[in-house]
């Protein structure tokens, strides 16, 4: 019910560890005192160690004090009140506003409703800042300002928590199996991994083909996966993408790659297909000499599609490799079992995007432990009986 969340246990060198990756935190405080009033905080601060709190205020630094209010704006006269309230710490250094050594905070929380602001905060605290979160990531990689995108190109502050959650870093190779128009692989690559993906449809991959923009009805020459990577100066990092069919083997034997991030196809927006046919045969004519033939394509049910991702990051993730993936569910039927599993992957979290009151999807994150025994399918398959009545694309 708060926007501020307090930690324990962790080193500032911790802090800015994370703070360097997350697009989920704004800010990080060193928190000096805190209370439900102004006169709380003081005695909260006066309390706070004088060893802690003495070398940010020597006479030879420089610092400034920001007011921070959640879901209430202050007139400037009202900060500067709350910054001269503030005598009783023994501040020696200078202020200085535009290029202060050190950064103080007095953060006031007036609670999450719009409709009923409290006259005084439900709640203060004072620290010093340490760092600020990578949000600006989601402004910056906007899909509204992307080169190339599609119906379901996946959010950029959603793909940025997923190459977290793989923890993705410099020089991995990163694997999408549905990478439709690559927002997973812009948000690996700025991590700098290298990355590569599959398909089936052909369109997409190749960036043909009629536009998803609003007043555009057909796609430009240089639309593609390789020019969206190129708009964020990481093209370098890109290896390739194919036109393929994540049902069918296509990768050599062996550990390949250090993650596996994908959205799969819910069947909504983007059908769920693979190639095959209910008919006996499929193989094109033995005197057929073209080569643009295109395979029949049938129903890729949900079960079998987490059957064989699982399978596949089972037998191509190193050992601590992860893959992470969203799983859509029906919120009154949910249960825990209804998560895929297998005996190589150790799951690792599973978190929840509710889209609704009935629907939403689950962001899972699971680990390779171990090498898959030869001849053995350890996955445990999973029905879906519901129909999912939401495009993957949509966000709360």
């Amino acid at each position: 019910q708060s926007p501020f969340w307090r930690l324990n246990g962790l080193s500032e060198e911790d802090v800015n560890s994370i703070m360097a990756r997350t697009v989920c935190a704004k800010s990080a405080f060193e928190l000096w005192g805190h209370g439900r009033t102004h006169s709380e905080l003081r005695t909260s601060l006066l309390k706070y160690p004088t060893e802690n709190m003495s070398p940010f205020l020597q006479k030879d630094s420089t610092y400034k004090i920001n007011v921070y209010t959640f879901n209430k704006t202050l007139e400037f006269e009202d900060r500067i009140k709350k910054i001269d309230a503030m005598e009783y710490l023994s501040f020696e250094g200078r202020v200085n506003l535009k290029n202060p050594k050190h950064i103080f905070c007095l953060l006031e929380d007036y609670g999450t409703d719009p409709n009923n602001i409290p006259d005084e905060p439900l709640y203060i605290y004072f620290g010093r800042w340490i760092a600020d979160g990578q949000r600006e990531l989601i402004r910056s990689h906007s899909v509204k300002n992307r080169h190339f995108i599609g119906n379901t190109s996946m959010d950029a502050g959603l793909s940025f928590i997923m190459a977290n959650h793989a923890r993705v870093k410099a020089h991995d190779l990163v694997y999408d199996p549905f990478v439709g128009t690559g927002s997973l692989l812009v948000a690996c690559s700025h991590f700098g991994a290298y990355v590569c993906g599959t398909d089936i449809d052909y369109n997409t991959i190749h960036g043909i083909g009629k536009a998803s923009r609003k007043n555009q009805k057909w796609r430009g020459p240089d639309e593609n996966i390789r020019a969206n990577l190129r708009q964020y100066g990481s093209e370098k990092l890109y290896v390739d993408v194919l036109v393929s069919d994540a049902s069918k083997p296509i990768w050599r034997d062996g550990m390949l790659f250090d993650a596996i991030i994908t959205d799969p196809p819910y069947g909504i927006r983007e059908s769920t297909r693979r190639t095959g046919s209910q008919k006996d045969s499929v193989k094109p004519p033995e005197d057929y000499v073209g080569d643009s033939h295109v395979p029949v394509s049938m129903a890729y049910h949900l079960s079998d599609i987490f059957t064989d991702l699982l399978n596949f990051s089972a037998h191509h993730l190193v050992i601590g490799g992860r893959l992470v993936y969203w799983l859509p569910i029906y919120r009154p039927e949910y249960c825990e079992e209804m998560v895929p599993l297998n005996a190589c992957l150790r799951l690792v979290s599973n978190c929840e995007q509710t889209l609704s009151s009935h629907t939403s999807r689950r962001l899972i994150t699971m680990e390779k432990i171990k090498e898959p025994e030869v001849g053995v399918c350890p996955s445990i398959r999973i029905e879906f009986i519901f129909e999912i009545p939401y495009s993957r694309h949509l966000l709360p």
